[in-house]
């Protein structure tokens, strides 16, 4: 087991990364939180393979945890939703000392974590992560929130979990979809962060690897290794800037476009690591056309996106004018300016503040048709 340590203004919070780790969840936590009622978040793809094992772990611990079993994807990501979780910690009796879990992907973290945030003004909150998406990127670093019709994660707050709990044994039963849509999250750090990481990624080579599955799943020695890396290095930008009022922003690599693919869609076509990764490519075609990435690294660039991830070709039905519309509602924009960032190299990105709007408007038009 990998302790990987996050400090940040407002706390410090382990993240305990390995195998079998979800069988000693409430172990972990009873080094945190004393004993009393915790509710756990879940949903109805995870609790079925999960929640007993979380649940027995709590059990035995000295907890007494009550289960609430969503179901599941981004549209259940709502107030509405918040407030059946309220009802039910109200129901169980939680008070501020008890806990909420959150067992699942990224949709189950950001709405646990945003009702831990907001419950009785905040009470402490678990991450156990069972994604690919969620492990490297989305339990750490305390942005919770829930969906608003208009745009994604227009409603939430900065809140630390108490600890994060990455059992990647959990990663065994991810569907190959899900597992692909991690990986997006997964390589963005090497694109704005690291450019040793970058090599190393381009440097794999897919041999023996059965039909169906992935470069990086199919490399399973490497994958701890990288989920780590992830890990550190969001760790390390959160550190340095857990409100994201500066540094913290390199990390919406591909976001821009992404969260309005996603609205555009109403949450119902794309996997969010999906549109991540339509939305790096995007922001790659972006940064070329405004020559702040130079052709050929914007061709390694491409080709490594290519080659370890899956793209799912634009819906028929979505048009420019609706993804346009889209954009205006991001949560990053600074007054009525959209903000990008882009990639200069392998490992450095920039914030972009204002392009020209007929230049983002081709990137659309050039992805869509």
């Amino acid at each position: 087991m990998f302790t990987i340590r996050v400090q940040t203004p407002s706390g410090r919070y382990p993240v305990f990364l390995g195998r079998g780790l979800l069988k000693n969840t409430g172990l972990l936590l009873a080094g945190q939180l004393p004993a009393g009622p915790v509710l756990v978040v879940s949903d109805k793809n995870v609790a079925p393979l999960y929640a007993r094992q979380c649940l027995q772990s709590l059990q035995a611990a000295g907890y007494k945890p009550y289960l609430k079993v969503l179901a599941g994807g981004e549209q259940v990501k709502t107030l509405e939703t918040a407030a059946g979780l309220y009802t039910r910690a109200l129901q169980a009796g939680l008070d501020r000392r008890a806990a909420i879990v959150a067992l699942g992907g990224g949709v189950v973290g950001d709405l646990a974590g945003f009702v831990a945030a907001t419950y009785l003004r905040g009470v402490p909150y678990v991450q156990v992560p069972t994604t690919l998406l969620a492990m490297v990127d989305s339990s750490v670093g305390g942005k919770v929130a829930v969906n608003h019709p208009l745009g994604k994660n227009l409603i939430g707050s900065f809140y630390q979990p108490t600890l994060v709990v990455s059992d990647v044994a959990a990663l065994k039963t991810l569907p190959a979809r899900e597992f692909n849509a991690g990986l997006a999250e997964l390589v963005k750090y090497a694109l704005i962060w690291d450019r040793k990481f970058f090599i190393d990624l381009e440097n794999l080579q897919q041999k023996n690897i059965p039909a169906g599955n992935s470069l990086l799943h199919a490399a399973q020695p490497r994958l701890l290794k990288y989920i780590r890396r992830a890990i550190r290095i969001k760790g390390e930008i959160v550190s340095r800037d857990e409100r994201e009022n500066d540094l913290r922003r390199i990390l919406n690599f591909g976001h821009t476009f992404a969260h309005a693919l996603e609205a555009a869609t109403d949450y119902a076509y794309y996997l969010h690591g999906e549109a991540v990764a339509c939305g790096m490519l995007l922001a790659v075609r972006l940064a070329e056309l405004l020559r702040v990435l130079e052709r050929n690294a914007a061709r390694r660039i491409r080709t490594l996106l290519r080659r370890l991830l899956k793209f799912p070709p634009p819906p028929p039905a979505l048009k420019p004018q609706a993804v346009a519309k889209a954009l205006f509602y991001d949560k990053k924009k600074e007054g009525a300016a959209l903000v990008f960032i882009l990639p200069q190299a392998a490992g450095r990105v920039l914030v972009c503040k204002a392009p020209p709007f007929n230049i983002v408007q081709q990137v659309i038009d050039e992805y869509l048709y």
